[in-house]
């Protein structure tokens, strides 16, 4: 694939800009520009994405006749770059950037008629039901149990780092519907709603005092068997299928636009630090390592793959380059990077900093950053799925 930009992808990007600059407000670019994870408050991300939905720009991934935009994989890429600099506040991602692949590849007719337009409107809030207290990692060892009565399956079990149960009308579930054989053999992905009867939310609340995640019990809640997305215990294939997306998917956007903060921060504060200077170049370079890994990614998708094995490989050096370049950020920033201040960092807020506003989600973006390499597969679990391709 010819990664040079054509004029036609550079007249594309001046278009974004254009379009980013007379839509985004204030409210919106603080929502991005304040986040200190891929969560936005959803009073904000649903605003911006009713926008893009009027633009026809909600999806940019989706295929033309369920809603996306026909882009170039160039473009899409080019799209996602300009709209982390934009400070463009993140769409939820279980919804546009995961089930909906799902349904498309797995859904029945009637699935695909009903479930992707309400996610490309953002009437359906999605959040996703896979770790267990005692399956996360080991994700095929989980036990939440759906058993068969009738139309209905009846779940029994609980879920756990949920990220935004609280705030989702719909889930979608891995659950247990057959304990012999295979772990794998014995699991179905399920759609449902959020307000059935049995089903509770619990709030955790993370180390640095927000609240994205929760464990979800559920107790003899029933959920129609025509809810299944696949076959009866074949959820397994439907899941694998969708980590490919949440592994792969995006762009080194967000880990550029940390890296120059922190060159910005380590330049005001420490510009003859040479040991600083050394340790920025190497993270600049790795930076540029994963610049490769994503265009290798995007040869294959428009020779009309998948991410497939580069999806590991993708995930586990961006969530470790993330943190390292946040810990980077404490070292050259200096005292003012140690203050959390929720408050001053609400959009629209009147609250005055202590210390320079850019050192605002430093703390915050650091301490929630340490979960990165555990969250959609931990970086051993990555590592064990890259040396068992390269048969090592």
């Amino acid at each position: 694939m010819d990664m040079e930009l054509t004029q036609e992808d550079l007249d594309f990007q001046m278009e974004v800009r254009a379009f980013l600059e007379e839509n985004l407000t204030d409210e919106l670019r603080d929502a991005g520009c304040f986040a200190t994870s891929i969560w936005i408050d959803p009073q904000y991300s649903l605003k911006w994405q009713k926008v893009l939905n009027e633009k026809g720009w909600a999806a940019p991934g989706w295929p033309v006749e369920y809603g996306g935009t026909g882009w170039t994989d160039m473009q899409r890429y080019l799209y996602s770059m300009e709209c982390v600099r934009a400070h463009a506040p993140l769409a939820a991602p279980m919804g546009l950037g995961m089930v909906a692949y799902c349904i498309m590849g797995y859904g029945t007719q009637e699935q695909k008629d009903h479930y992707l337009p309400r996610i490309l409107s953002g009437e359906d809030y999605w959040c996703q039901g896979y770790s267990e207290p005692g399956a996360g990692s080991d994700l095929a060892s989980l036990k939440l149990q759906a058993v068969s009565d009738g139309d209905d399956y009846v779940l029994n079990g609980s879920k756990i780092w949920t990220s935004q149960a609280h705030c989702a009308n719909k889930i979608f579930i891995l659950v247990r519907t057959r304990n012999e054989g295979k772990p794998q053999t014995g699991i179905t992905f399920l759609l449902m709603d959020m307000d059935l009867p049995g089903i509770e939310v619990d709030p955790i609340i993370n180390i640095a005092g927000e609240h994205e995640l929760n464990q979800v019990f559920f107790t003899d809640v029933r959920v129609p068997k025509a809810n299944r997305l696949g076959e009866e215990n074949d959820g397994w294939s439907v899941a694998k299928y969708l980590l490919e997306f949440e592994r792969g998917g995006g762009s080194s956007a967000g880990i550029e636009m940390s890296l120059a903060k922190a060159k910005a921060i380590m330049n005001d504060v420490a510009p003859d630090d040479e040991a600083a200077q050394l340790k920025l170049a190497a993270l600049e370079t790795r930076l540029e390592a994963i610049k490769m890994t994503e265009k290798l990614i995007l040869s294959s998708l428009a020779a009309g793959g998948s991410p497939g094995d580069k999806a590991s490989m993708l995930k586990t050096i961006r969530s470790e380059l993330g943190q390292e370049i946040s810990q980077f950020s404490h070292e050259v920033a200096g005292i003012y990077a140690y203050t959390v201040q929720k408050d001053a960092r609400q959009p629209g807020t009147n609250v005055e900093p202590v210390g320079p506003a850019e050192y605002l989600t430093l703390m915050p973006s650091y301490l929630t950053g340490r979960a990165s390499t555990i969250a959609g597969g931990s970086a051993e679990v990555q590592r064990n799925i890259i040396a068992k391709i390269m048969g090592l």
